[in-house]
């Protein structure tokens, strides 16, 4: 068929034709909008899921609904950043949202408060004047000058939060891949959220991240479960699954047989990601507007091919040969959460020997412990593909010291 007229999306990030299974959600965000609008508390969400299950397709989908509501909108990707980047970062997007929540020629009292005070929280990213500001406004005396993250973006969101409500608007965070956070960072927004709360102001917090940010964020804040929401998306079932597939090429006059319809979820797993890759590939090996099993079949192995060469590659291409032979031996004993010990075993060493390596990968956002002592992938069907990429489990030597290394240490 046509490739103009492909309708499927298998791109990170993007959203799809039609977004499918994730009413639950938006509704949850619509009502939490409605809530504070009102002055009533409502607790921020934060989205976790594997990688592929449509964590960010939800967020945008979330920034749609705000802008929609007229909230202005705090929108980033976290990266492993240091806190004055950060703080840059948070700057500039406040200040945007200022002057959107009100031009600077109409600011009433609050508004020049909280340009005040964001003018203190950038005058904090560098003492030695590395970074200047890119306005004029005066820095407000004693508030977010504290020296402390977590106390500074609480003045600055207060602020803020004060001069959308004067407004009858709100403001809304949007944080994607949160587990990249530095725990300062995730500590800094859980405590300036909770105190936007008890102030019944219109401001929340939404994110996204793998599986493990529910126990970091509880690690950062104590009450960080009763802040937030952490609904978990995972693959789609059933009608959820079929109408991914099938309502998109609907939409293009293409029916799929109830067979092809059957394997393309046998293959896929109902991953909305995986969907999107082999309605994409199906698309373009399918001749007319009725898709069979053999299309799917055909377009199988394009399908897989395309999965290892960018969406699972581009992950274990960043790893060191001790980390790939680490998540070798995970797939080597099964497709489940993994024990360290029953891991370090395959490998001939000792768990504590391989902790900086399964730290590593957790860092790298490759692993998430689900349970203590366990790890698992953050990507589906990675144990599948590490099979195929690396046929045999070699493990590299044991890297010793020599005796001029020792005598310096």
């Amino acid at each position: 068929m046509d490739s103009l007229d492909n309708p499927y999306t298998p791109n990170a990030g993007a959203s799809p034709e039609i977004l499918i299974g994730r009413d639950d959600q938006t509704e949850a965000f619509e009502l939490l909008l409605k809530r504070l609008s009102r002055g009533r508390s409502e607790q921020s969400m934060i989205i976790t899921g594997l990688r592929g299950v449509g964590k960010t397709v939800l967020l945008n989908r979330f920034v749609d609904i705000a802008a929609e509501a007229r909230w202005e909108v705090i929108e980033f990707e976290a990266r492993k950043h240091e806190d004055g980047y950060f703080r840059q970062t948070m700057f500039s997007q406040l200040k945007a949202a200022l002057l959107r929540l009100s031009p600077r020629a109409r600011w009433t009292s609050r508004g020049q408060r909280a340009a005040e005070v964001l003018s203190s929280f950038a005058l904090s990213v560098d003492n030695q004047g590395a970074w200047s500001m890119s306005w004029d406004v005066p820095p407000a005396e004693g508030s977010a000058d504290h020296g402390d993250l977590g106390m500074d973006l609480t003045d600055v969101l207060l602020a803020v939060g004060e001069a959308a409500k004067e407004q009858g608007r709100g403001l809304v965070l949007v944080v994607d891949e949160i587990q990249f956070l530095r725990s300062s960072q995730l500590e800094a927004l859980i405590q300036s959220i909770h105190k936007t709360v008890q102030k019944k102001l219109p401001v929340t917090f939404v994110g996204a991240g793998l599986p493990q940010i529910a126990e970091l964020a509880g690690d950062a804040k104590s009450y960080a479960e009763r802040l937030f929401k952490f609904p978990k998306i995972d693959s789609l079932i059933g009608d959820d699954a079929r109408k991914a597939l099938t309502e998109p090429a609907l939409a293009e006059g293409a029916i799929y047989a109830d067979d092809a319809v059957e394997l393309a979820i046998e293959i896929t797993r109902g991953y909305p990601y995986f969907i999107q890759e082999l309605g994409y590939q199906v698309w373009t090996v399918a001749t007319a507007n009725r898709i069979f099993v053999e299309d799917i079949e055909l377009a199988r192995d394009a399908y897989e091919a395309k999965l290892d060469s960018s969406f699972f590659r581009v992950r274990l291409d960043r790893a060191t040969p001790l980390q790939t032979a680490y998540m070798r031996a995970m797939a080597e004993l099964g497709p489940a959460a993994q024990k360290a010990a029953d891991v370090a075993r395959l490998l001939g060493r000792d768990s504590t020997q391989l902790g900086p390596t399964r730290a590593e990968l957790i860092e790298m956002g490759l692993l998430y412990t689900p349970d203590h002592g366990f790890a698992a992938f953050t990507v589906p069907d990675f144990d599948k593909f590490m099979l195929r990429a690396v046929p045999t489990l070699d493990v590299p030597p044991v890297q010793r010291r020599s005796k001029k290394d020792t005598s310096r240490a």
